[in-house]
């Protein structure tokens, strides 16, 4: 995986460096009225990607830290219901028990069988 990364990586590189040998015309950025930036084609589409690369990663790390959210409230969620079917055991084996007590005892024959 690393290989491809590094690949792509390089051939996004090469690329911009290609253009930005062709394309060193100076041209103007309206940024804001008033505000108007002048520079070779090439660096203002480098600056462009950077700023887009900056904000992938941001969404990048954003989507990361909801995901450790999410699974730490379901993880929240499944102790909350571990706890609730553990309680409800325990209240069927207090329930068994005293059914057992009140069930009249059988009595066994000497082979083993229930005797009427």
């Amino acid at each position: 995986m690393r290989q491809i990364n590094f690949v792509v990586i390089f051939v996004i590189a090469l690329a911009l460096v290609l253009f930005g040998i062709e394309n060193t015309e100076p041209v103007i950025i309206h940024l804001a009225p008033g505000v108007d930036v002048e520079a070779p084609l090439c660096v203002e589409l480098i600056v462009a990607m950077g700023i887009g690369a900056v904000f992938a990663w941001v969404f990048s790390v954003w989507a990361q830290v909801q995901g450790y959210v999410t699974f730490g409230k379901q993880m929240e969620q499944r102790e909350v219901r571990i706890q609730q079917l553990e309680q409800d055991v325990q209240r069927y084996q207090v329930e068994l028990e005293e059914q057992s007590l009140l069930l009249p005892a059988a009595k066994v024959d000497e082979g083993g069988a229930l005797a009427q």
